[in-house]
């Protein structure tokens, strides 16, 4: 799922980790410091979701959101120190679609904002993609290699998934975890080695003479041109 975030965060590390995270994710994501450059900022430039501080200079989080709510459904999640109920609450109340308090895993925050985003921008009906002979249906769930069907687990289909939206594209494995598990859990980037060497002998019943899905060593995976 692409996109262009905004971190609003007044805290740079924290601004320049998120950003990769999200990037690594597949997103574009942008980065303002300050409360007061934000609404002239997505009137400008509206982004498809906002990451949003609560303490910041010039404007604070819960006012912004207040008056971004004014004029625009973008959605928001909050960043907050404030671990007291009554914060939170008011934090959605204003009209946020989330909140995730600190410290967090940026892991956890890519999930977040791939929920966020899968609510209130709902993708299109399924569609089928075609790279030499494998075709998969996104609308039936089903993939095949010449007309013969692969027996996929859903993991294993949602991994073939991500390999064919971009063929000869290089995946890392956290960013594998992120788009086809949906979140990305810190010690489990290993399972999607075992998830690619039983999707690629189930390929290779059918091409035995092709190596579909290669591995990019240090770096990741990438599904061959056809």
């Amino acid at each position: 799922m692409a996109g262009h975030i905004l971190i609003v965060e007044d805290e740079q590390k924290i601004a320049v980790l998120l950003q990769d995270y999200l990037e690594k994710a597949g997103y574009s994501a942008g980065i303002l410091s300050r409360g007061d450059q934000v609404l002239a900022w997505i009137k400008r430039n509206p982004p498809d979701l906002m990451l949003l501080d609560i303490m910041l200079p010039g404007m604070d989080g819960i006012e912004l959101c207040r008056e971004a709510r004014k004029y625009s459904a973008l959605p928001i999640i909050m960043i907050t120190a404030k671990v007291e109920e009554v914060d939170r609450l008011i934090g959605l109340e204003i009209g946020a679609d989330d909140y995730i308090c600190k410290p967090f895993s940026p892991r956890e925050v890519v999930a977040r904002v791939k929920a966020v985003l899968r609510r209130t921008h709902p993708e299109p009906a399924g569609k089928q993609l075609t790279v030499g002979p494998l075709v998969l249906d996104e609308s039936t769930y089903q993939a095949k290699i010449g007309g013969s069907e692969l027996e996929l687990t859903p993991s294993e289909f949602r991994l073939l998934q991500v390999f064919m939206s971009q063929p000869g594209r290089v995946f890392s494995r956290d960013e594998l975890l992120v788009r086809a598990q949906g979140y990305d859990c810190e010690g489990y980037d290993r399972t999607i080695d075992s998830h690619i060497k039983n999707l690629r002998k189930k390929i290779a019943v059918h091409l035995p003479d092709q190596e579909v899905i290669n591995t990019v060593y240090g770096v990741g995976y990438k599904l061959s041109y056809l």
